[in-house]
């Protein structure tokens, strides 16, 4: 199994038990969905629920959940473009000075990728939503959610030279 974390912040971004798309050599798409989870245990207290008067839609006790923003606890934020923009700037400065140190021959394909890839992103930046790994550091990977064609089915994008494979 393999693990990708933020290069930056060191912070669990997604597995590869997840389906992952690479998008122009730049970046990942992970599919995702929506789940429920329960909170606490439960608990079978001997009630009849059918005398009950039945609500619809989640459990009490229970939530949907993005499954990746669940499994890695990835908290969201909210960015305007003009901070998004002063966010990446800084975020590919990094991502390059570690590139230049480990993959010194991946930086020029890099800056060319990157700049093309954010310029789709500047041009849909009203269908992201952005979210950022457990530690809320600012100046880590902000993961883009969006929702595929069918307007239901979640998946988010990852900068791939931002991220670090751990085998487990």
């Amino acid at each position: 199994m393999l693990l990708y974390s933020d290069i930056v912040t060191g912070d669990e971004m997604f597995s590869d038990a997840f389906p992952i798309k690479e998008i122009d050599d730049i970046a990942f798409e992970v599919d995702c969905q929506l789940v429920t989870v329960k909170k606490g245990a439960d608990v079978d207290i001997g009630a009849n629920p059918s005398t009950e008067e039945a609500e619809e839609g989640v459990e009490e006790g229970s939530e949907q959940v993005n499954n990746i923003v669940h499994s890695f606890r990835l908290q969201s934020t909210s960015f305007d473009k003009k901070s998004y923009l002063t966010h990446l700037k800084d975020y590919m400065k990094a991502v390059k000075a570690q590139l230049q140190e480990s993959n010194p021959d991946r930086v020029a394909a890099f800056e060319k990728g990157a700049q093309a890839f954010a310029k789709k992103i500047v041009a849909n930046f009203k269908d992201f939503e952005f979210y950022v790994g457990e530690s809320m550091n600012p100046d880590g990977m902000v993961a883009l959610l969006n929702y595929r064609a069918d307007g239901i089915t979640p998946y988010f994008t990852f900068w791939k030279d931002g991220l670090k494979e751990i085998k487990l």
